[in-house]
C-alpha cells in the first residue's frame, strides 16, 4: 500500500476504508471484509455511532495493531470544551477497544474548537493519539488554528471529488505541510458521477471503472481517500488502483469537471451552522 508521511513522521495509507452512514449492525462485517481485502486505514467517528463495531472487527481480524491506521473524530463539544473533549476521547478509545488511535480529528469547525484542540494536543503528547487533525476546516479557519496553536494539524479531511476539487485548499494544505484527505470521493453519485462520459471514457482506456479512475486521480494528487462500501466485491475493486497511471492529459481533463462548489452543503451557511452546532451526541 502506498503511504504519505504526516508532519508527525507517521506513515498513513493513501487509500483507506470509511464507515460513514454504515449502520452499527453492518459495520463489523464491512470492516472485517475491508481488512481481508487489504485495507489498513479505517476511518470512523463518534458521530457515526459505529465505533464499537469497528473495534469488534479489529479485535477479531488478527491483523497486528501496528499494521493498522485507525482514525476517529470528535463531535462539537459543550463548554468546558477541554474537559468534555478529554471525556469524549476516552469514550471513543473504550468503544474501539484500543490503547491509542493513529489519528484524532475535530469533526466540525464549530463550538470552542480551540479548547477542543488544546485537549487534543494533550492526548497527542501522551501518545494516545499518534496524530491530531481537523475535518471540514476552510483554509482561513485552518490557518488561524495553525498560527495560534502549539501543534499544527496533521490532516484536514474535507469534501473532495471531481466536482469539488478543493484546489485552493489543496495548495494551502501543501504549503503548511498538512495532509489533504478526501471525504465523499464519489460525491455519493451526485451529478451522475458513475456514468460521467469523460470519466467513463478514461476508465475504458485503462480497463478500469469510473470509481477506480476517481480514486487513482485522487492518489496522483497526493490526497488520502477513504471510499465506503458494504459490498466485498466493490471493496476489492476500490483497492485495485495501483496498477495503472493517469496521464497528465487525463488529469487535466478531469480538472475541467470542477464546479468549485459543494455537492452537499456549505459549512458557512448560517442554517447549517445552527443545525450542526445544535446537534449533540451521547
Amino acid at each position: 500500500m502506498q503511504t504519505v508521511t504526516l508532519n508527525t513522521g507517521a506513515e498513513m495509507p493513501i487509500l483507506g476504508f470509511g464507515v460513514f452512514q454504515v449502520g452499527p449492525e453492518e459495520t463489523e462485517d464491512a470492516v472485517a471484509h475491508a481488512l481481508e481485502a487489504g485495507y489498513r486505514l479505517i476511518d470512523t467517528a463518534a458521530a457515526y455511532g459505529n465505533e464499537e463495531s469497528v473495534g469488534a472487527a479489529i479485535a477479531k481480524s488478527g491483523v497486528p495493531r501496528q499494521e493498522l491506521f485507525i482514525t476517529t473524530k470528535l463531535w462539537v463539544q459543550d463548554a468546558p470544551a477541554e474537559e468534555n473533549t478529554a471525556r469524549s476521547f476516552d469514550a471513543s478509545l473504550q468503544k474501539l477497544g484500543l490503547d491509542y488511535v493513529d489519528l484524532y480529528l475535530i469533526h466540525q469547525p464549530f463550538g470552542d474548537y480551540y479548547g477542543q484542540w488544546r485537549a487534543m494536543e494533550n492526548v497527542h503528547r501522551d501518545g494516545r493519539a499518534r496524530a491530531i487533525g481537523v475535518s471540514n476546516f476552510a483554509p482561513d479557519r485552518l490557518l488561524d488554528l495553525v498560527l495560534n496553536s502549539e501543534v499544527a494539524p496533521a490532516v484536514n479531511q474535507i469534501e473532495t471529488h471531481p466536482f469539488h476539487q478543493q484546489v485552493q485548499a489543496h495548495e494551502v494544505l501543501a504549503a503548511e505541510g498538512i495532509q489533504h484527505e478526501s471525504w465523499g470521493p464519489f460525491a455519493e453519485g451526485k451529478n451522475d458521477l458513475f456514468t460521467n462520459p469523460l470519466l467513463s471514457e478514461i476508465g475504458h482506456g485503462h480497463g478500469k471503472s469510473v470509481a477506480q479512475v476517481v480514486l487513482r486521480w485522487m492518489i496522483q494528487r497526493d490526497v488520502v481517500v477513504i471510499p465506503k462500501s458494504v459490498k466485498p466485491e466493490r471493496m476489492a475493486e476500490n483497492i485495485d488502483v495501483f496498477d495503472f497511471t493517469l496521464t497528465a492529459d487525463e488529469m487535466e481533463r478531469i480538472r475541467t469537471l470542477d464546479t468549485g462548489t459543494s455537492q452537499f452543503f456549505d459549512h458557512r451557511d448560517p442554517d447549517m451552522v445552527r443545525w450542526l452546532a445544535a446537534r449533540r451526541i451521547g
